[in-house]
């Protein structure tokens, strides 16, 4: 049985206020990990928003080429307004640079990879944990209004109750679930020792343009996007029958706005599922794909993908439960996966090149 959050906001009219309040005020954002997929996504809307954007990134894993992106959708006049340091969570001193005279700190910035971080636990620690609270301090001294920071489905480890709901949890199954779990509890012992307030979103595999296909760590979406396009080896792991809560951008987008900008006084200090609240299949994903694409690239007509182990660190089956984000923070997602990707596919041919 879903959990009872009591009634609130509907949440499209929430958004909506969201957006309108930014109309009308200009506050001052800073965005970690700017230049990577969900960082830079945020970036495009705030500006669009009129807002001022501070963005920090050491492009360990972010691309110049996304904040080049975002400068061409939002024009000149708007690019005016954003501000990047080329610096490092993990530089204390870089934080507080950061941090100065910012209103709301959005943080993206993170080893985002569960096969990465069971091969590099040093540095997904050094980085997920480390950075993250050299970033809460510096938002602590700086006097920033609200901290959201991105926490993550991989917290659920291997509880296997579905859906996912934010009071309950298993064993984390990678020491990148193992960091994002410590985020949440440094941002409520933060919160209980200095006064700060910190909204944790824990997202479900999300997708959407400036999505990295490349490396043996991307995301399943463009990287089985770009094996299509090229006509290679598409590899589900497993028998195709796990299952995830695919989650569009806007989406994420939208829950960050929220929860920066809520004032229900319920809402700080919580950590939040950010999803759609279904379940799709690997195997329903890939059908999915090839029937976007087959008609642009008739390669694909006689395509068939290949399967292979489960890998280590994985869950079997994902879902989310949105209602304490919808009834606390008014939140609604605009984008089921099939919506997604039909708008993200242009992006995604468009940038991942031509058939061979």
């Amino acid at each position: 049985m879903a959990a009872d959050y009591g009634n609130g906001a509907p949440a499209e009219s929430a958004y909506q206020r969201a957006r309108e309040q930014l109309g009308q005020r200009r506050h001052h954002w800073l965005v970690t990990g700017v230049a990577g997929f969900i960082g830079s996504n945020l970036l495009e809307a705030l500006l669009e928003l009129g807002q001022r954007v501070t963005g920090l990134d050491n492009f360990l894993t972010g691309h110049r080429h996304n904040l080049e992106q975002v400068r061409a959708a939002v024009g000149p006049r708007a690019w005016e307004r954003f501000c990047l340091i080329d610096g490092d969570i993990r530089d204390l001193g870089q934080c507080r640079q950061a941090c100065a005279g910012v209103d709301y700190v959005l943080h993206q910035a993170a080893l985002g990879s569960v096969p990465r971080s069971i091969a590099e636990p040093l540095l997904c620690n050094d980085i997920n944990v480390g950075g993250f609270l050299k970033l809460l301090l510096a938002a602590r001294d700086a006097g920033v209004a609200r901290l959201v920071y991105a926490a993550s489905s991989a917290s659920y480890g291997d509880d296997a109750a579905l859906p996912k709901q934010e009071g309950r949890s298993g064993r984390p199954l990678s020491p990148y679930a193992l960091s994002k779990s410590v985020n949440e509890l440094y941002a409520e012992v933060f919160a209980r020792c200095y006064g700060g307030q910190a909204i944790g979103l824990r997202y479900f595999n999300v997708f959407g343009p400036r999505q990295d296909p490349e490396g043996d760590y991307a995301a399943v979406i463009p990287r089985w996007i770009a094996a299509l396009i090229h006509d290679r080896r598409l590899l589900i792991h497993g028998d195709g029958e796990s299952s995830r809560d695919f989650c569009f951008v806007g989406n994420v987008v939208q829950a960050n706005l929220l929860a920066a900008l809520s004032d229900n006084p319920a809402a700080p200090n919580q950590v939040y599922n950010v999803a759609v609240g279904a379940r799709t299949s690997l195997n329903e994903l890939y059908l999915m794909l090839h029937g976007l694409l087959v008609e642009r690239f008739p390669h694909l007509r006689d395509y068939r993908p290949d399967y292979a182990d489960f890998r280590a660190g994985d869950v079997r089956h994902s879902q989310a439960d949105i209602g304490k984000a919808a009834a606390l923070l008014g939140y609604a997602p605009t984008h089921d996966v099939a919506r997604g990707l039909r708008q993200a596919i242009h992006w995604y041919v468009g940038n991942l090149g031509p058939p061979r």
